[in-house]
C-alpha cells in the first residue's frame, strides 16, 4: 500500500491503476464511468487507487461504515453511498480503525469532518461534503452489494480512482485492458506535447479541420 492511498502489486488485475489519471482512464474506458462532479478531496494531494468495497447506508446514521471497516478485505476502498446527506459520517476515529485495517481509503457520497487530522494521517478521502454534524448509529445498511454512486453502478472488486479531477470505476472484468489503453493513451500524448514544444498546433498534431474551410462548410449549410 502507498501512503496515497494506492495499492501496489495486489496480485489482481488493475490493481493500482498503472499510476494513470481518472480522467486519463476515463478517456481510455469509452464508458460511462465517471461518478457526477462534486465528490472532492478532503485534503491536497490525495489519491485513490483500488479495488472497491461498497458500502450502502442511511443519510444521518454511520453504523454501516463502522461495519464496514471491520468485514472489508484489507487492500480495499470503501465505496459508501449515504445519498448526500450532509452528515459527518467519518472522521478521526475511522480513520484509525481502517488503518488498522489496511484499507485505502474511502469514497463517500456524503460528509466527512476531522479534515486535519485526515491529513496528518495521510488517510485519503473523498467526499461529497465536509461538515461538524453527527450521525446516528442504528442502522445496518448494506455491505459488499453493488451500490449506484453518483450515477455510476460500483460492485466489490471494481478499480475506484480518485483524485483532484474526480473520480471513476473501472469494471473489474475491464480494469486491465482499460489500463493498456491508457498505457497508449498516455504515450501518445507525450508524443503530442513534444509536438507542440516544436512548434506546432494542436490543430495539426490532431489533424482538426482547417478553420477556413470548417468556416466554408459552415456557412454552406
Amino acid at each position: 500500500m502507498s501512503s496515497q492511498g494506492e495499492s501496489v502489486d495486489s496480485g489482481q488485475p488493475g490493481a493500482g491503476a498503472g499510476g494513470h489519471s481518472a480522467a486519463t482512464l476515463y478517456e481510455a474506458a469509452g464508458l460511462e464511468c465517471a461518478c457526477r462532479p462534486g465528490l472532492r478531496p478532503s485534503w491536497a494531494g490525495a489519491r485513490i487507487a483500488g479495488l472497491a468495497y461498497p458500502v450502502a447506508g442511511i443519510g444521518g446514521d454511520n453504523l454501516a461504515l463502522h461495519h464496514a471497516v471491520a468485514h472489508a478485505p484489507a487492500g480495499h476502498v470503501l465505496v459508501a453511498d449515504l445519498q448526500g446527506a450532509a452528515h459527518g459520517y467519518w472522521g478521526e476515529i475511522l480513520t484509525v480503525a481502517a488503518q488498522q485495517r489496511g484499507l485505502l481509503g474511502l469514497v463517500i457520497d456524503g460528509g466527512v469532518r476531522d479534515i486535519a487530522e485526515l491529513a496528518a494521517l495521510g488517510f485519503p478521502v473523498f467526499a461529497s461534503s465536509v461538515t461538524v454534524l453527527g450521525t446516528g448509529k442504528e442502522h445496518q445498511g448494506r455491505l459488499g452489494q453493488p451500490i449506484a454512486l453518483r450515477g455510476v453502478r460500483v460492485s466489490t472488486g471494481d478499480l475506484i480512482v480518485a483524485d483532484v479531477d474526480g473520480v471513476v470505476v473501472l469494471p473489474a472484468a475491464e480494469a486491465a485492458a482499460i489500463i493498456r489503453r491508457a498505457d497508449r493513451r498516455l504515450q501518445h500524448e507525450k508524443q503530442i506535447i513534444t509536438g507542440l514544444r516544436a512548434g506546432r498546433t494542436t490543430v495539426q498534431l490532431y489533424g482538426l479541420p482547417d478553420r477556413d474551410t470548417q468556416v466554408d462548410a459552415e456557412q454552406a449549410w
